[in-house]
C-alpha cells in the first residue's frame, strides 16, 4: 500500500516562494509517477505538475514558476513554487501511480491510484 504524505503548505505573501514535499512508501519508488494537483474553493481539482522516471511536466499556469523534482533515495518528490500569486491558493495534493503514465494522460487524475490528504497553500496579497 502506498500512502503519499504531503507537507510544507502554509500562508505566504504574493511573490514569495514555498516548497512542498511528498513522501511515499515502497521499495520501487524510482519507478513511480508522482503528480501534484490542486483544488481551490469552488473549483475542480486541476493538474499542476508531474514527474516520471526521467521527465517532468507542468500545467501552463505554473510553467516557469514551479519546479518538480525527486529524490529516490528518500522516496520524496518536491514542488518548488516561486513567484506565488493569489490564484495559486488551493489545497495541494500529491498523487502516485506505481508505474509510468503516457504523456497524453499525465494530467488526468484517474491515472493516479494513490492520493495524499492534501496541504493548504494560501497566498495573501
Amino acid at each position: 500500500q502506498v500512502q503519499p504524505i504531503e507537507s510544507g503548505g502554509r500562508l505566504v505573501q504574493v511573490g514569495s516562494g514555498l516548497r512542498l514535499s511528498c513522501v511515499a512508501s515502497g521499495d520501487t519508488f524510482r519507478t513511480y509517477t508522482v503528480g501534484w494537483f490542486r483544488q481551490a474553493p469552488g473549483k475542480e481539482r486541476e493538474f499542476v505538475a508531474a514527474i516520471r522516471t526521467s521527465s517532468s511536466h507542468y500545467a501552463d499556469a505554473v510553467k516557469g514558476r514551479f519546479t518538480i523534482s525527486r529524490d529516490n533515495a528518500k522516496n520524496t518528490v518536491a514542488l518548488q513554487m516561486n513567484s506565488l500569486m493569489t490564484e495559486d491558493t488551493a489545497v495541494y495534493y500529491c498523487a502516485v501511480k506505481r508505474s509510468s503514465i503516457i504523456l497524453s494522460a499525465i494530467a488526468e487524475p484517474t491515472q493516479y491510484h494513490y492520493w495524499g490528504h492534501g496541504t493548504q497553500v494560501t497566498v495573501s496579497s
